[in-house]
């Protein structure tokens, strides 16, 4: 039996649980591979300080070029976070010739394609499935199970964290501030939380799904990027109203010129399965066109289902090895010479639904005036809503789902609204997302 040696960088959260695994399942392991795994150097940036896990046995160092540049380390496990540094020490690691398994969503969203043209020509392996979906295996899933089709599109809930805050907004006398703080307080957000509630977590996320989806390079700086902060829970409310959840979605498809890659807060239909996936989980859709649309779920985060899928990517590297090189599953899930740089078109080129709020002056004619410019631009009104505020008896609270129509169309259809002496300049726009 083989020993498979692991040198690990980092032992926070995500590092102490793979080493809880494969000192706690590892016969159940090797009963799967016919090999040994054994974690030989972890890298910290504190020797002194307190550990997760038994380090009996294990090399302890401050530097992480020691695990980089160790003779007998097979697998490189990077769980530090951050992209400079991780770049850097992976870079080495590669032309070191050893494989390289990583849970850092920004690495791979940012720098992969120089990263995965490197490990190709170093004859090594990139795994990343705990970047996307912690415990889900959506990477493998897209990459492998769904091999047999051309996707179409894909939605996912990839921030744990933006849907706990949505899900929570709608109870009474919440708001986004309020749940914001008590997310925090219990470790579902950060101190700064712009990464998670502005959508840059998920589209980094988001970026690796539609490689890995679509075989076109890794293009994070295209990826429209819009976060829920602007989310009242009077729009949770409306929505409701009117038939939806709003879900912070990341969606990718093929369009007529090329792909779409946004991120941001979506109306969805309360029959679609993936409206009712609340709390901290995840879920991602993937529809191909011969299995049509499939749903997985799970938890996005934690030490238990994350390390889970670092382990699973140091169990397939090690099963990698009786394999040609030729033979292995590419990084991407398609041949690196065969990925495109695809155009990524501009969010104003999308076709969607609108969900639209706004205060009007509740007096005659008011509406007939936001029809008639909405039919100026032959934009269709699917539901209306209108209620009366609470504070001032000559206002009222405007809700409009609008049909499909291009983004441009209605951003200009918008500006006309905003001009009108009837219509507030605070207007909410929320796209509809279409999952069918």
């Amino acid at each position: 039996m083989k020993t498979f040696k692991i040198g690990l960088l980092g032992l926070g959260t995500v590092g102490g649980g793979t080493v809880n695994i494969l000192q706690t399942t590892l016969d159940e392991i090797q009963r799967r591979i016919g090999h040994n795994i054994e974690v030989s150097i972890i890298a910290v940036r504190d020797l002194n300080r307190p550990r997760p896990v038994d380090t009996t046995g294990i090399t302890m160092t401050d530097n992480p070029e020691n695990v980089i540049n160790h003779p007998e380390v097979d697998i490189v496990v990077e769980l530090m976070g951050g992209t400079a540094l991780a770049k850097d020490l992976l870079t080495q690691a590669i032309k070191n010739g050893k494989h390289i398994v990583t849970a850092n969503k920004a690495l791979i969203a940012e720098f992969g394609n120089e990263l995965f043209a490197l490990a190709n020509q170093n004859n090594v392996i990139v795994n990343y499935e705990a970047a996307v979906a912690g415990g889900i295996p959506i990477i493998k899933a897209i990459r492998e199970g769904l091999a047999a089709n051309k996707i179409e599109w894909l939605a996912g809930i990839i921030n744990g964290t933006g849907n706990y805050i949505l899900t929570e907004m709608a109870q009474p006398g919440a708001d986004f501030e309020k749940v914001l703080k008590t997310a925090q307080e219990l470790g579902y957000a950060e101190a700064d939380p712009t990464f998670d509630v502005e959508g840059i977590d998920a589209a980094h996320k988001l970026t690796i799904l539609a490689s890995d989806a679509f075989g076109i390079e890794l293009q994070f700086n295209k990826t429209y990027t819009e976060g829920i902060s602007k989310i009242s829970a009077q729009d949770i409310q409306f929505a409701d109203l009117l038939g939806y959840k709003i879900k912070h979605l990341g969606i990718a498809n093929r369009t007529k010129n090329g792909f779409s890659l946004r991120v941001h807060p979506s109306l969805v239909a309360k029959d679609v399965l993936i409206a009712n996936v609340d709390g901290v989980m995840n879920a991602v859709m993937v529809k191909g066109d011969h299995v049509g649309p499939t749903m997985y779920y799970g938890p996005g985060a934690g030490a238990g289902p994350t390390a889970s899928a670092v382990v699973a990517d140091i169990i397939d590297v090690i099963r990698a090895q009786s394999q040609n090189v030729d033979d292995r599953v590419p990084g991407l899930g398609f041949r690196t010479d065969s990925l495109t740089q695809a155009p990524v078109e501009s969010i104003e080129e999308i076709t969607s639904g609108y969900y639209l709020r706004c205060f009007v002056n509740d007096q005659a004619g008011a509406l007939a005036k936001i029809s008639a410019t909405l039919a100026d631009y032959q934009i269709s009104v699917e539901q209306l809503h209108q209620e009366p505020s609470e504070n001032n008896p000559d206002d009222a609270t405007l809700v409009i789902i609008t049909d499909k129509v291009k983004e441009s169309v209605l951003n200009q259809a918008l500006q006309k609204l905003i001009e009108l002496d009837v219509v507030d300049s605070q207007l909410q726009r929320i796209r509809v997302a279409d999952l069918g």
